[in-house]
């Protein structure tokens, strides 16, 4: 008899538990050591606000693809990555990211556990950013920013997610006045597909 547990089946896993990959987050924990955590995540979600963590986060896409709005490091500026079926990407620390999910696709996502830190250095935080872009030159401009120590991201960024879908007030723009919907994300959300041919157009994928 072995001492470590059997290897999971992730087909059948699928299968059997696809239920648990429901919205507005849709993940489930898989593994959880001192040191990293491996969850898998299906879609489509709802979500329209950026994470920001102080560690690299590891991204695979088994079935369908996915795209990763992010803020890059280099230019300040928003950015769409797309992750297609059987790709892998890895993001760097201290970057502000939104994973968008679309309808019957499935992901493994690994991250390490957050540094002991005292702190805002060693906090996550959830931001939104306006989404009109017109009147921020097209930059990103902050909304509100809900800053956590995260021990269990499965069950804590559910109440911030519904906390921003339920106060308006708390929505509006202290820059320009816009009042934000409840998922509206800067820039807007495209399919994968359109974000590939543009990039290729733009010669840049």
């Amino acid at each position: 008899m072995s001492s470590f547990p059997p290897p999971i089946n992730f087909p059948k896993w699928l299968e059997e538990n696809r239920d648990r990959l429901q919205p507005p987050v849709g993940n489930f924990c898989l593994f959880k050591t001192e040191d990293y955590t491996v969850m898998v995540v299906g879609g489509p979600n709802a979500r329209s606000d950026y994470h920001y963590q102080p560690t690299e986060e590891f991204f695979y896409q088994v079935q369908g693809a996915m795209i990763l709005k992010v803020i890059s490091p280099k230019t300040g500026m928003f950015e769409d990555i797309v992750i297609g079926e059987g790709e892998m990407f890895m993001l760097p620390a201290n970057t502000p990211h939104s994973p968008c999910r679309f309808e019957n696709t499935v992901g493994l996502v690994v991250e390490r556990t957050r540094p002991n830190v005292p702190g805002a250095e060693g906090e996550d935080a959830m931001r939104w950013y306006c989404p009109n872009l017109e009147a921020h030159e097209g930059k990103p401009f902050l909304v509100r920013e809900e800053r956590f120590k995260c021990t269990d991201l499965g069950t804590q960024l559910k109440p911030i997610i519904s906390k921003w879908g339920q106060d308006e007030k708390g929505r509006k723009c202290k820059g320009c006045g816009y009042v934000a919907a409840e998922r509206e994300l800067p820039g807007g959300l495209r399919r994968p597909e359109e974000v590939r041919n543009m990039q290729q157009k733009a010669g840049v994928a």
